[in-house]
């Protein structure tokens, strides 16, 4: 079996850093099995579009995302994806101390996936915890690209975690 091919992202902003993802994310999508998005999506027409286009969405909401937003998408998305057990959710907390306080809030889980500081991340606790921001696709902050994440989720294992720039932010 060749695993259950992931799609990570968090942050885009549509439409308020950018009028869409870019075309390079677009295609992402469509190769994905599952797409997980972390939060801040702004717009429920994302949410729409992604829904629409995507074999199957995992999301929760940010702090950014308003009512129609969160009336739609929980706080703290949980999944078992290939046998690995998954956990998204968009805020974490300071970075300082993260790894910590994650593996003592999320026992239960082999991945957390985390947005907010549109800063890429991949740091594993003490606990086995596997932490991953994806950064952001759109809002690139202090970094030199928009960035997203792909892997791989195969017998309880996730595998080839690979972080993509995009040096086309703004379409």
């Amino acid at each position: 079996m060749s695993g259950v091919r992931l799609l990570v992202m968090a942050d885009t902003h549509v439409p308020k850093r950018a009028r869409d993802l870019p075309v390079d994310l677009w295609a992402e999508v469509d190769r994905a099995d599952v797409v997980l998005h972390a939060g801040d999506w702004v717009d429920v027409s994302l949410l729409d579009a992604l829904e629409a286009r995507s074999r199957r969405l995992v999301g929760c909401y940010g702090n950014n995302d308003g009512p129609a937003l969160r009336a739609r998408l929980p706080e703290v998305a949980r999944v078992e994806i290939g046998g690995v057990r998954l956990a998204v959710v968009h805020e974490t907390g300071d970075a300082r101390g993260r790894e910590a306080r994650c593996a003592a809030a999320y026992p239960d889980v082999d991945v957390l996936v985390f947005g907010h500081s549109h800063i890429p991340w991949d740091s594993t606790t003490g606990t086995g915890l596997r932490l991953l921001n994806p950064g952001s696709p759109t809002d690139r902050r202090r970094q030199p690209y928009g960035t997203y994440l792909t892997a791989t989720a195969r017998d309880g294992e996730l595998l080839d975690v690979v972080l993509h720039p995009l040096e086309r932010v703004f379409r």
